[in-house]
């Protein structure tokens, strides 16, 4: 029976490193990377660089922007990284499916060629499943939403109602489909319930991959570390079918939204249009839907980088119509009750990283530490105030912290050094003499040394690759989320190299339950 499943809680925090990258940075010819060969491919690297972690961004189907943080649900995975060659070995496509190929870029995500042309193919591939009814696929399909039916329902009907209304948002759909009446939903699905099955189908494809590269990475004693946004997309399928738990309009949009002051990413603070949590009606539900979205995120990762933790304590809450974040104001939110409750279902050991950057207080350093989260400690944040006391600079950090190089919000190490000021590169070079010959790799093995209890760095580091290589800029729209690695990159000598850096500095994969 195919089902989803949550590690046991296994030395979670021990000394270890590992690498960020997102699967659709993976190489391959189809325009993005897929969970399928070189997914595989890329577990046996890991394993061969002795690294026992594997970060990754959100999972989700992508929605504004193309941004993993932007997704139209908490719980469905993204179909643009199905594997078409597994699809092909499954016979749910043919030969000259996959020789009609546009001409994809190697080295970045075109996602508007991508996904008009990926959708037709996953549209060929469930035809192909109704037509030819591979049995072993058939039982597995019918186990998978019996299992899923909590949320894969509404999920499917959300975006079949979501094509057939031409993209637009649902707060703009007509009333009975926006207020989710029963009698219009029945009377859709009656008549489109092919559209429906196909997402649901698409679902399937997506965790049946999934879980066969999350096996082999535990089974390598590679664990996953996934990533949860603390807030959800104003137009996902999680705001539709739950508006009580949001602040909005009426007419479904919000009143309210999220975003960060002015700091350091941005002069303006950031606008991210995300709608705000009704938390009153949170606390009546016991936190119902954030104990079902994080043990669902569970079920597909092992450990959870927690977006934006310091939202726990409190929110920046914009007024819905300003165009900056500049004018908000701190709203309360109820942490310490979501986090007991969670403690007392999953164990006194959460497995949660706390993303604990940006505008930090005193409340939310009690809130990381009263359930022993470990935070985030970024190097290129070490130097900007030249300040032997910087929180980020190692000699600075107790051990249950997570250092990394720098994330995906982040440039390069090697674009951050070039175009930083040169008063910062002159402190950066009291702690490292030799930055200037190397500084992506001097940065790493900074990181490396460090007694924080993770370390790890985005692969684009690791090929010491400059600002073009960037995966995302806070608080721009634009080119963002696309970079990709090529076939080339990924090198026994690099692997080699990195497994030298982790028995240097003893760091090693720990043991992982297995399924």
């Amino acid at each position: 029976m195919l089902s989803l499943r949550i590690n046991a809680n296994l030395s979670i925090f021990r000394r270890s490193s590992g690498i960020l990258l997102h699967p659709s940075s993976l190489p391959g010819p189809y325009g993005i990377g897929e969970l399928g060969a070189q997914a595989f491919r890329w577990v046996d690297f890991l394993k061969q660089s002795g690294c026992g972690l594997w970060q990754v961004l959100p999972l989700g189907p992508t929605g504004y922007g193309d941004s993993p943080y932007q997704c139209f649900s908490s719980f469905a995975g993204n179909p643009n990284l199905i594997s078409l060659e597994l699809l092909y070995q499954d016979n749910l496509l043919d030969q000259a499916d996959l020789s009609e190929l546009p001409e994809f870029s190697p080295q970045r995500v075109d996602f508007g060629k991508l996904i008009l042309w990926k959708n037709n193919l996953l549209w060929r591939a469930y035809q192909n499943f109704r037509q030819r009814r591979p049995p072993d696929l058939q039982e597995k399909f019918e186990q998978f939403c019996q299992l899923q039916a909590d949320w894969l329902e509404d999920f499917a009907l959300f975006m079949a109602l979501k094509q057939a209304h031409q993209g637009r948002p649902w707060m703009d759909w007509e009333e009975p489909f926006r207020r989710r009446s029963v009698a219009a939903l029945r009377a859709f699905l009656s008549q489109n319930q092919a559209l429906v099955d196909s997402f649901r189908f698409q679902q399937f494809l997506f965790y049946r991959q999934w879980s066969a590269v999350r096996t082999a990475a535990n089974q390598a004693n590679i664990r996953i570390i996934g990533d949860v946004p603390i807030f959800v997309a104003q137009d996902s399928c999680d705001v539709w079918c739950n508006p009580p738990l949001f602040k909005l309009k009426a007419n479904g949009y919000p009143r309210r939204i999220a975003g960060v002051p002015p700091d350091y990413f941005s002069p303006t603070g950031q606008r991210w249009g995300n709608p705000i949590y009704n938390w009153k009606v949170h606390r009546q539900t016991k936190f119902e839907w954030w104990k079902k979205r994080l043990k669902h995120t569970l079920a597909q990762v092992d450990l959870i980088r927690i977006d934006h933790f310091r939202g726990f304590c409190a929110c920046w809450e914009i007024p819905a119509h300003l165009p900056t974040a500049e004018k908000g104001r701190w709203v309360k939110a109820p942490g310490k009750n979501l986090f007991a409750q969670l403690a007392s279902e999953l164990g006194r050991d959460l497995p949660f990283i706390a993303e604990d950057l940006g505008v930090i207080t005193e409340d939310v350093i009690e809130l990381r530490e009263k359930f022993r989260l470990p935070g985030m400690k970024i190097l290129q944040f070490a130097f900007d105030d030249h300040n032997p006391r910087n929180p980020f600079l190692p000699h600075n950090f107790s051990p249950h912290c997570i250092v990394y190089t720098g994330t995906h919000d982040n440039d390069t190490s090697v674009g951050w050094y070039t175009d930083v000021d040169a008063s910062v590169r002159d402190t950066a070079r009291l702690y490292l003499p030799s930055l200037d010959q190397d500084p992506a790799w001097q940065l790493i093995e900074y990181a490396w040394a460090s007694v924080a209890v993770f370390a790890l760095a985005p692969l684009q580091d690791f090929l010491r690759l400059g600002s073009e290589a960037r995966m995302n800029y806070p608080g721009r729209l634009g080119q963002y989320w696309s970079w990709r690695t090529t076939d080339d990159a990924l090198t026994m000598q690099l692997a080699e190299q990195i497994a030298r850096l982790n028995e240097k500095y003893n760091r090693h994969p720990l043991p992982t339950s297995q399924p």
